[in-house]
């Protein structure tokens, strides 16, 4: 008869196919690492019912290389055709998996636990009835594991699970990507609206990685999400970088009673020795996964923290410890091909050292503190010397944030503009990780240009109170009163922002100071709804005098002006200053320019001629120019507005896809009006869609927008 631990090696050996049996790389979960993890048992647990099912034909073993597991080769094991259809008789007495459908984000792999039971029911009770769950305890007692046995037990009751797991770079908006997938809003009372609904358990694991920069952001979030959600559960080790959250009930879990804690044990240790290895170290999971048979019993009331130190840490070689520090040491987890220093990666991944996410890998959080605590700051700051010239060999902007990291934490003297540059690159991609490289590197050199760059930042992302402290410590200069201004509009105070701008003008030189009237005027004109009128006029367009403007930047200047004149025209409806203005375009652009085509594209679907939609639907099926599409979608729905022809409705649901470049002010705002036009499209999303416009129209300096959609949506609530 089979033991249950034999039983569920037999199950999980049957997730994978037989033609695994002759490969070459085969996953780590089929190394002894990875069966004895997703049974929850240590190593050495699983080595003798491993034997009994080889003796009685069941399962067989051989050596392969194991992805992602290094060079060396690895003992795995597979099914014979025995144990397969052996496999196959238990597996009908499994409950189907329902994870693949009732799932999103990066759940976990399932990992039995013992000795829960209690706390799984409270658990279970509480989510089942909608309460707001603070999970907490010491690093590696469990939260994950119980908060994905809880995750399993929901979603048999038919719930929908929504996981995210943190790191340091992750804020409100990676939370909302994990949760609901690319198509996330940002601001966190739209991520709440957009992820909540009937059935539906949010959770956030692993809080306390969070950088102290986004702490406020994701508080945020959880905050909305006590006022949308049927329940939500975050697992955080204590104590929490979150306080008290209000709405929520701190669980916090403690080791495992005894007669529990052993069964993770080997059944060949004696059941005293057993008793005693639980009892010192307190019925820690993750601490008795470390222990070895070999080894002695810990001494009884010895912290964990001292265990790992004196004991875990001590038995590794210097190949273990040399992987050990460079994963440590990284922002990140990382692949086993990123490492420079990968040697040590079986020695660890069999001392139960590390935590896999797929393809990614870093030590327990508990040994990588512990750890980071006993490396010298002289020797850290080696190594980071050491991995920032590697990293820099490397290309790719993941690559720029982890050079950068090992930087600064170097303790050499950092290069202000080498940063702000690349910071700059990383934003395109991660304006979290930008903000998180940017306040640290304050916290080593507080330099001005660094200061600007994270307050740029903070707008990008509407992040006003950000923006405000870093704001406050320039010095003062022309350039603060730009951003002061841009801080008042972010912040809707349209009055004060214009009188901030005068100043700024002034104080530029003309050159900058014709740039910038420009740029006031465009954005003026595109602080509005669609269907509203503009505030622009052509007196104020006139108004701007270009004479003192470098020959270099006069065609250009002269170029926005025409443009904006034009989109004043249209809306005005005079043919005259239309075909003027044309003119003066064509000269500088030539006939044969795309954007001339857009351009007269306007003012026939303004005008609502016969034949503008198809002329529409023409160009927008044809052109290959991403914002010029979205452009024509945008003022084609507003042509048609209340009611739209399918064909523009699917264009618009495609283009929702094209990635725009939020460093780009003009790409903000079409944002902005991307999601209004979601909101207006999809009624059942209006909510979260419409708050999500508003918090893309502040960022993009358009508070009249902002305001009026605003007003809209509590009309219409």
């Amino acid at each position: 008869m089979l033991s249950e631990t034999q039983r569920r090696l037999l199950l999980r050996l049957a997730d994978f196919g037989a033609e695994i049996e002759s490969a070459w790389d085969v996953p780590r979960a089929l190394s002894l690492p990875g069966l004895a993890e997703h049974l929850g048992l240590v190593r050495s647990a699983i080595h003798t019912p491993l034997k009994e099912l080889e003796s009685s034909g069941l399962i067989s073993t051989r050596s392969a290389h194991v992805i992602g597991g290094g060079a060396r080769r690895r003992t795995i094991v597979h099914l014979t055709d025995s144990g397969r259809e052996r496999a196959e008789n238990l597996s009908e007495e499994e409950l189907p998996d329902k994870s693949q459908s009732l799932a999103t984000g990066p759940l976990p792999n399932p990992i039995q636990i013992r000795g829960r039971g209690e706390e799984l029911d409270n658990l279970l009770t509480k989510l089942l009835a909608g309460e707001n769950l603070q999970l907490t305890g010491l690093p590696g007692i469990g939260k994950t594991s119980l908060t994905r046995s809880v995750a399993d037990l929901l979603m048999e009751r038919g719930f929908k699970i929504r996981w995210a797991t943190c790191d340091s770079d992750s804020d409100a908006f990676a939370i909302g990507s994990m949760w609901l997938g690319r198509d996330s809003p940002r601001d966190p009372t739209a991520i709440a609206s957009a992820a909540s609904g009937n059935k539906t358990a949010l959770i956030i694991d692993e809080a306390q990685e969070l950088h102290p920069r986004h702490l406020s952001s994701v508080k945020s979030l959880l905050s909305a999400c006590v006022e949308t959600s049927t329940g939500v559960l975050a697992a955080v080790r204590a104590p929490s970088p979150f306080g008290t959250l209000s709405g929520f009930e701190e669980i916090r879990i403690q080791g495992l009673e005894t007669s529990d804690a052993v069964e993770l044990l080997p059944n060949s240790i004696a059941g005293e020795t057993a008793e005693k290895v639980a009892k010192a170290l307190g019925g820690h999971p993750l601490a008795l996964h470390l222990w070895s048979p070999d080894e002695d019993i810990p001494e009884e009331g010895l912290a964990v923290q001292e265990y790992v130190q004196s004991t875990v840490l001590r038995r590794l070689t210097n190949e273990g410890l040399g992987t050990l520090d460079e994963l440590s040491l990284s922002p990140l987890p990382l692949s086993v091909e990123e490492l420079f220093v990968a040697d040590g990666i079986a020695e660890l991944d069999d001392s139960a050292v590390l935590r896999w996410m797929e393809s990614l890998v870093e030590p327990h959080h508990l040994i990588r503190n512990v750890r980071r605590a006993t490396v010298e700051e002289e020797i850290a700051r080696g190594l980071h010397t050491k991995a920032a010239e590697i990293w820099s060999t490397r290309v790719g902007t993941r690559a720029r944030r982890i050079e950068a990291h090992h930087r600064l934490n170097s303790g050499e003297k950092l290069d202000t503009r080498w940063l702000a540059e690349n910071v700059v690159t990383i934003s395109r991609e991660d304006s979290a990780a930008a903000a998180v490289l940017i306040d640290d590197a304050i916290q080593v050199t507080d330099d001005d240009n660094l200061r600007y760059t994270a307050i740029d930042i903070a707008f990008e992302r509407g992040e006003s109170e950000v923006a405000s402290e870093h704001i406050d410590s320039v010095s003062d200069s022309p350039q603060k009163l730009i951003r002061k201004a841009r801080l008042a509009r972010l912040q809707g105070n349209i009055e004060e922002a214009e009188k901030l701008q005068q100043n700024a003008l002034e104080s530029l030189s003309p050159a900058e100071a014709v740039r910038a009237k420009v740029a006031s005027l465009v954005r003026a004109h595109d602080d509005r709804l669609p269907g509203q009128s503009t505030k622009v006029q052509n007196s104020h367009i006139d108004d701007v005098d270009l004479s003192r403007l470098p020959n270099t930047d006069l065609a250009s200047a002269s170029l926005a002006l025409d443009l904006l004149r034009h989109a004043v025209a249209v809306e005005s409806g005079s043919v005259e200053t239309l075909a003027n203005v044309r003119s003066s375009l064509v000269a500088q652009m030539g006939e044969d320019h795309p954007r001339l085509a857009l351009i007269d594209l306007r003012a026939l679907v303004t005008s609502k001629a016969e034949g503008s939609l198809d002329a529409a639907r023409k160009y927008i099926n044809s052109e290959e120019e991403n914002v010029d599409k979205i452009i024509a979608i945008h003022m084609s729905l507003e042509a048609t507005s209340p009611s739209h022809p399918d064909w523009l409705v699917s264009a618009h649901n495609n283009a929702i896809a094209i990635e725009l470049r939020p460093e780009i002010p003009s790409h903000r705002r079409i944002m902005a009006q991307r999601w209004y036009w979601r909101g207006v499209l999809e009624p059942n999303m209006r909510l979260s869609h419409w708050r999500e416009a508003i918090s893309r129209f502040k960022s993009a300096e358009c508070p009249s927008a902002a305001s009026e959609l605003l007003l809209k949506l509590t009309r219409s609530l």
